[in-house]
């Protein structure tokens, strides 16, 4: 089909570009694994010497049954979860599940590494268990969350370009926050959500289109995407309990984690449909807070989870967060679009940003008023991994460092999106014009009747689009 208009300018051909950056980074992931991976004690075939040095007596006590289960959920959460999440755009569910797909497999892999490089490194060689995936998995979850902003007006080559760049950039704020900080953020607050949500808000913002007015039309969902939307909400808030505890230790950490998240996200619904439909003006609810909002307590909760927060303060963290998150949709969405030059396609910042900077303060705040008589002797040590070099270290002063995480987070994200969104900005990486964002058939071969518009013939709004 011959260019036509201003198409003649972006060339979005992905015959040469796609294959290429796909083929060349996955024979250098295996090159990569070849030199540096191997499996750690708990996974490799010395296993039985090693249960006989550790007095172990089960294959059960292998970390695998504990951390499996776990890794699942988020795993079900990174692949269906945030992939239907962004199923709301009516023309861009092949691109919204289907790059989703394609950026994750892409960032685990690059993930183990870049995580096993900085933290389980030894004698040359990167040592991986089923943590690593459950790690990798957690990496990749900030990458999706900057997907949301971009989403629809990006090609695949950039997705994975951000991937290649934001997961290395994760595992170095990781590394400062929880080895050189010491802060304590299990589901991620801080780490996956703050970082990803402005590292996306950031790239969005360098990757401005001002001409996206026209395709307001195709921003919109229609009734069936939206129910395919409410299919990853409901995923992800069925599993946020897993997430926030995946890796929180054995034991009471990780039981109190998932106790406290699945308030604070019970919470959060009710407050959504509230201010959803107090904001309205019939009172009628949108679609897209229900989507979002309701699992902003998840998102809030990533730090505090495995603290000794009390299930009443999970719900009243829920229950602020809905409100916050449901405000911010209707009020600053549009302010940050006119005002600041920020096109956030799914509303991260709402979702993501937002609670992910109340999760940092909560945690900074429960950590700061964490005493012997709530936790007893033991329990602080154990709860805040006060041994080692952090043996002297108060309460107060994890408060402390709990909220140098959050700047840290901030400095990290902004700096490095700004950058990264300049590079993403280089013209041979196939974006699409302005007229073609949002839709799927640039990148895909789309089933013919949905091209000629006769799948909206039943919406007498939108008119039937002619090839």
């Amino acid at each position: 089909e011959p260019p036509h208009g201003p198409e003649m300018v972006k060339n979005t051909n992905m015959r040469w570009r796609l294959p290429l950056v796909c083929l060349l980074w996955e024979v250098a992931m295996i090159v990569l694994f070849g030199v540096f991976v191997r499996f750690n004690p708990e996974a490799d075939a010395h296993w039985e010497k090693e249960k006989s040095g550790r007095n172990l007596t089960s294959d059960l006590e292998n970390e695998f049954y504990f951390r499996y289960p776990s890794f699942q959920d988020v795993h079900v959460m990174i692949f269906v979860g945030f992939g239907f999440l962004m199923t709301f755009l009516q023309r861009y569910g092949f691109g919204a599940v289907s790059f989703n797909f394609l950026l994750a497999a892409f960032g685990i892999q690059w993930a183990l590494l870049m995580q096993g490089w900085f933290n389980s490194f030894q004698n040359g060689k990167i040592l991986i268990g089923v943590e690593n995936l459950i790690n990798a998995d957690f990496c990749v979850g900030s990458v999706c969350i900057a997907f949301g902003a971009v989403l629809g007006k990006t090609s695949p080559v950039q997705l994975l370009i951000m991937t290649l760049f934001q997961v290395t950039l994760y595992a170095v704020n990781e590394y400062i926050l929880l080895n050189l900080l010491h802060v304590k953020d299990a589901g991620g607050s801080m780490t996956i959500h703050t970082f990803g949500a402005y590292f996306g808000l950031m790239v969005t913002g360098i990757l401005y289109r001002p001409n996206l007015e026209q395709s307001k039309d195709k921003q919109g969902s229609v009734y069936h995407s939206d129910l395919f939307s409410m299919i990853g909400t409901l995923y992800l808030w069925m599993y946020w309990p897993s997430f926030n505890s995946a890796i929180s230790n054995h034991g009471d950490g990780q039981h109190r984690a998932a106790i406290n998240t699945y308030c604070s996200l019970a919470s959060c619904v009710l407050t959504t449909v509230a201010f959803s439909s107090v904001l309205q003006k019939k009172g009628k609810l949108d679609m897209v807070h229900i989507q979002n909002a309701t699992l902003a307590g998840g998102v809030a909760l990533g730090t505090a989870a495995e603290m000794m927060l009390t299930p009443y303060g999970s719900l009243i963290v829920g229950f602020i967060c809905g409100i916050v998150s449901t405000l911010g949709f209707v009020y600053l969405t549009p302010f940050l679009e006119s005002k600041l030059c920020i096109q956030d396609t799914c509303g991260i910042h709402n979702l993501h940003a937002l609670p992910g900077l109340i999760g940092g303060i909560v945690g900074a705040v429960t950590a700061a008023a964490a005493t012997e008589g709530v936790y007893g002797k033991q329990g602080l040590i154990h709860a805040f991994d006060f041994t080692g070099d952090y043996k002297d270290r108060t309460p107060s002063v994890q408060g402390g460092y709990q909220a140098a995480g959050i700047c840290v987070s901030l400095a990290m994200a902004l700096v490095g999106g700004a950058i990264v969104g300049g590079i993403l900005k280089l013209p041979f990486l196939g974006d699409p014009a302005d007229e073609n964002c949002f839709e799927d058939d640039v990148y895909w071969e789309v089933p013919e009747d949905e091209e000629t518009g006769l799948y909206h013939m039943h919406d007498p709004a939108i008119k039937p689009v002619m090839p």
